[in-house]
Order: C-alpha cells, then sequence, then structure tokens
C-alpha cells in the first residue's frame, strides 16, 4: 500500500512511517523543510518536499499520483498563531482534498482533535480555540467530500512506550494516548475498509487495536 502522509516530519508521522514500512507497505512524507528528507528516509519513507500552505492542487495532486490512500497529519505547531491554524489545520487539509479527488486517490484519513465539539470555556487562550474551530472546519469539510474519509480524534498526546491496547469509538472520553499508538491505531483503519465515513475518538484503553478497529465498525 503506498501512503502519502501530510505532515511527513511530525512525531506521528514518523512513527506511521517506520511503521508502514516495517510491514511492507511504501509510506511517502509530505514535508515543508527539505533539511528533514533525511530524517524521515531513516524512518522508511520517501520524502517529498511540498508546502501545503503555498502549493496548488496541481502539485499536491501530482504527488499523490499511484497513491492507495493520504493521511493529513500535519499541524501548525506548537508557538504558532491563530491565522495558521486555519492556514495548516483547515486549509492545508482541505487542500489535500482537493488533491486527493483531483489524483483518484479515495482514501482520506483526517487526524484530528478530541474537544472539537465542545463550546471552550471563556478562559481558553484564543490561539487554543483557534486550533480547535479549525480542526472542526476541517472535519465538517471532509464530511461533505466524495471520499472515503474517516477522522480520528485522539486524546492528550504522550510520548509513552505503546501499550498496542486503546479505547476506540465515537465517545470516548478525557484521557491520554501515546502517539506510538496513535500511529499504529492508523495503521489498521487504513487495513478496514468499512472505518469509512466514521469519526472516532481515541485514548487508552484495554482492548488491543486489532480488536478496537473491529468492535468500531
Amino acid at each position: 500500500m503506498r501512503v502519502v502522509i501530510a505532515g511527513g516530519h511530525g512525531k506521528i508521522a514518523l512513527l506511521l512511517e517506520r511503521h508502514l514500512a516495517g510491514r511492507g507497505d511504501t509510506p511517502v512524507g509530505l514535508i515543508r523543510n527539505p533539511e528533514q528528507a533525511a530524517t524521515l528516509r531513516a524512518a522508511g519513507a520517501t520524502p517529498v518536499v511540498c508546502d501545503l500552505e503555498h502549493a496548488d492542487v496541481t502539485e499536491v495532486a501530482a504527488h499523490l499520483d499511484r497513491a492507495d490512500a493520504v493521511i493529513f497529519a500535519a499541524g501548525a505547531g506548537p508557538g504558532s498563531g491563530a491565522a495558521r491554524k486555519d492556514t495548516v489545520d483547515r486549509g492545508a487539509a482541505a487542500l489535500l482534498a482537493d488533491a486527493a479527488t483531483r489524483a483518484g486517490v479515495h482514501r482520506y484519513l483526517l487526524v484530528s482533535s478530541m474537544g472539537v465539539d465542545d463550546p471552550p470555556a471563556a478562559d481558553t487562550d484564543d490561539v487554543w480555540v483557534a486550533y480547535l474551530r479549525a480542526k472542526r472546519a476541517a472535519e465538517d469539510d471532509l464530511r461533505g467530500r466524495d471520499l472515503a474519509w474517516m477522522v480520528l480524534r485522539p486524546g492528550q498526546l504522550t510520548d509513552n512506550e505503546p501499550t498496542g491496547r486503546v479505547t476506540l469509538t465515537r465517545h470516548a472520553g478525557r484521557g491520554a494516548i501515546s502517539r506510538a499508538d496513535v500511529a499504529h491505531v492508523l495503521a489498521a483503519l487504513l487495513d478496514e475498509p468499512r472505518t469509512a465515513g466514521k469519526t472516532l475518538e481515541l485514548v487508552d484503553g484495554p482492548t488491543p487495536i486489532a480488536h478496537a478497529v473491529q468492535a468500531a465498525v
């Protein structure tokens, strides 16, 4: 399976690329900074330099040639302002969907966030509010498209070792999840076409990943 991952140098993306390559798939990581290419190669991925904030749909679609699926795991990242939350977390996600449609890539997984459905408290930081709104807008945009889309909403992300056991359901409740387990869940979701059209939350839990994915469908 050839899988193109937007945000290819992110922590989840690098773990996913290593996992996919290890099982014989072909991960391709879209990156903004060419200096990150060596890190992707070390993870077993093919790096492609493409700035999703400035590329057009024709350029992005060309990078999706022969892909079986795309995953949006990009984000503006810590220290970015509200404007970049919109241009990356919403705008780049929509651009990738446009490109997937043009390239004939039907499968699209979006890494979103828990909490996007909840109204923010009055004292919530403006940048965090912008982030949640951008993620929700990206979800809403994706749901209106003729793609085999799937939205994954992880809980609080950690760098803990993976447990291989999770809770994956429509409403999981607040909790944490390791980035490594998120990566393994994404790979399992790619293998299960019946997850298309679903929005699922993900936190630590008691259920082996393979069983949790099957239970979710």
